[in-house]
């Protein structure tokens, strides 16, 4: 298991890319990638088995996909301060003709990247494929995916989650980003989906739940249980309850801040209360 510590410095540093990135093009997505960043930092510094080096068909390693890649602040930091490429290119988010677009895309080969990810609903289903293409190779690694729990209100996954089971695609770990906003506002107003883990259930899957989806103990110990749970026969569930905005106070237990970027001043406060741990690129 990693050093709390230092992946409780490692996020420090990625919450502050996030704002950052965010703020120079006052566009893109800081409340759900400041939720997310522990999940990700943990899966990318201690849950996934990853090769040096990246290639597209990723044999010999576990798969991740991002779904809800809307969050891509929080992906680009995590890939960048893991060596996937230089960090000094996070600078160039969301700016015309570079690698780093507000929603991930494959055509600039960015490592790391094996989806594009602009419209929501689709990231299960093409992780599902990845699953069933490693049994196909013999190859007993697994394939990770995270989906926001807005985005389970799109149909496609539905059919996803009906299919993983039938197919007995069990080594598939899919994570639900649960923190109850969206948008336009809490789940429950815009779409409520009820109970989401008797969902899963009846369509026959696995399903634990990570209750402190923001602390790195529970985070460890919930995804280490989720892997014990594959190659059972049916794919795992982990419903992951998170806070959007975490680490930065006046974006916390709020959907204002979905996709809204701060401004100079908020930008600052922000700052102050994630200092420096790895330096900025």
């Amino acid at each position: 298991m990693s050093d709390i510590k230092q992946l409780h410095d490692f996020t420090t540093q990625v919450r502050r890319d996030i704002l950052r990135m965010v703020h120079a093009v006052n566009s893109g997505h800081p409340g759900g990638s400041l939720g997310c960043a522990e999940f990700l930092v943990a899966l990318y510094q201690d849950i996934l088995n990853r090769k040096s080096g990246f290639d597209m068909n990723g044999n010999g390693e576990d798969l991740f996909f991002l779904s809800n890649g809307h969050i891509s602040p929080v992906f680009y930091s995590v890939l960048a301060r893991s060596g996937y490429f230089p960090v000094a290119e996070l600078a160039t988010f969301r700016k015309l003709n570079t690698r780093l677009q507000g929603h991930p895309t494959t055509h600039d080969n960015l490592p790391g990247v094996r989806m594009a990810s602009g419209s929501l609903g689709q990231g299960l289903s093409v992780a599902i494929g990845a699953a069933q293409a490693k049994k196909l190779n013999n190859d007993s690694n697994l394939v990770y995916v995270l989906t926001g729990d807005g985005e389970l209100q799109e149909g496609q996954n539905w059919e996803a989650i009906m299919y993983a089971s039938a197919k007995k695609v069990d080594n598939l770990i899919a994570t639900v980003d649960l923190n109850g906003k969206q948008i336009d506002g809490s789940t429950d107003e815009v779409l409520n989906m009820g109970n989401i883990k008797a969902k899963f259930e009846a369509f026959d899957w696995e399903v634990l739940e990570i209750a402190k989806g923001n602390d790195f103990e529970s985070i460890l110990s919930g995804m280490n249980e989720a892997k014990a749970k594959t190659g059972k026969g049916k794919p795992v569930c982990v419903l992951l309850h998170t806070e959007m905005g975490n680490g930065v106070d006046y974006m916390m237990h709020t959907h204002a801040w979905h996709g809204k970027a701060p401004n100079d001043e908020q930008l600052a406060k922000a700052l102050e209360q994630n200092p420096e741990t790895l330096g900025d690129y």
